[in-house]
């Protein structure tokens, strides 16, 4: 998530009430997760064990909970909360708006485009030429979806990312400020949950079809011809590229890639990254071949032990 407008480090430690190493005038530009950080970006780590993960990213701002080195052309602001101190920041940046209306007035809805009654669009959505948005379709803030692109009734773009922060007393959501990015010629069916990224977007690649209760977690990237069938649950900061299809009930976990052209049969479960052009079933998934062995092998124990009596 990029800021309006360039700050220094001084005023972004006002803003949250924070010390600071580094010059005053260093420039700040954004705020990201750690996956998706760019020079001039802010990240936040608050655990001994990813220290030096946020360190050497390509963030050169560091909100961070001790005062260690800081890298050369880095800054760092030391909080004793950076969880908190973040979502201060995607608050002052990034502030809910209420609705008073169906659609608002700033979004931006492309020629020829048909919105179904009852659909709700956010602040800053922007809805290119030829789309159809079936009833019922909420739309949050700041989604951006491009040309021909069909969406089902009951579907929902832009919901909170699914993260949180254990506490004393009980469970502290990251804020979401990131996005949802719909590409040309998408399909989404009925009541699809597509989260928004947390500071960046969750992205549903050109071409790809998307069937009915489908869930997409935060920052995501789908790529190009993408095929996913119905219930598929899909965690946060997954990368599916493109051309892979996905049947019914498939889970996965977080932070996983997925290669290209892969096929992913109904009811796997995803635990670690795919590599494409391969076939993959199972929980955990494993690549078919391998599996249709193994079973075979299973099948073959009584035969196997029956012949060892006899020996």
């Amino acid at each position: 998530m990029k800021f309006p407008k360039p700050h220094t480090l001084k005023q972004i430690s006002e803003i949250i009430n924070t010390s600071y190493v580094g010059n005053a005038d260093f420039p700040v530009l954004g705020m990201n997760e750690i996956h998706v950080v760019e020079p001039g970006d802010i990240v936040f780590v608050d655990h001994p064990k990813y220290y030096d993960k946020a360190l050497k990213s390509a963030a050169t701002i560091v909100l961070i909970n001790k005062e260690v080195d800081c890298p050369e052309g880095k800054a760092l602001l030391i909080s004793n909360d950076p969880f908190r101190d973040f979502n201060k920041l995607t608050q002052h940046f990034k502030p809910f708006r209420s609705a008073n209306q169906s659609i608002s007035d700033s979004a931006q809805i492309g020629d020829n485009t048909i919105l179904q009654p009852n659909c709700f669009i956010g602040h800053n959505v922007v809805i290119g030429e030829n789309c159809l948005i079936h009833s019922n379709v909420v739309i949050y803030d700041d989604t951006v979806i491009g040309d021909n692109v069909t969406i089902h009734a009951g579907t929902v773009l832009g919901a909170s990312a699914f993260y949180y922060k254990k506490r004393p007393e009980g469970f502290d959501q990251l804020i979401s400020g990131g996005r949802v990015v719909i590409k040309d010629n998408v399909h989404i069916g009925a009541l699809c949950t597509i989260d928004r990224g947390v500071t960046g977007d969750t992205i549903i690649g050109e071409g790809s079809k998307l069937d009915n209760q489908i869930q997409i977690g935060h920052d995501t990237v789908i790529g190009k011809k993408c095929l996913i069938a119905s219930q598929a649950g899909i965690a946060g900061c997954v990368v599916i590229e493109d051309e892979v299809t996905i049947w019914g009930q498939v889970g996965s976990t977080s932070g996983i890639t997925i290669g290209s052209k892969a096929i992913v049969h109904a009811q796997a479960g995803i635990s670690k990254s795919l590599e494409g052009g391969k076939t993959y079933w199972g929980r955990p998934a494993q690549e078919a071949k391998s599996e249709l062995k193994d079973k075979i092998y299973i099948k073959r124990i009584p035969e196997i032990i029956e012949q060892l009596k006899h020996k």
